[in-house]
């Protein structure tokens, strides 16, 4: 199954409690941090929610 790489661009500071949730339930914990998931809806869900914070790639 392919998988997705998930960094984090830019601080949650200021974003709404969810948009952070998003990030912590992703893995990812401050800025330039990257997590490697699994392609799958629940991920790419969490990834719509929060486009403006993260870089995805396929890997």
């Amino acid at each position: 199954m392919a998988q997705l790489k998930v960094t984090q661009i830019r601080s949650s500071i200021g974003n709404k409690k969810n948009q952070r949730e998003t990030l912590r339930s992703l893995g990812l914990k401050r800025i330039h941090d990257s997590v490697v998931q699994e392609d799958r809806p629940e991920i790419r869900g969490m990834v719509a929610t929060v486009p403006h914070l993260v870089r995805v790639e396929e890997v």
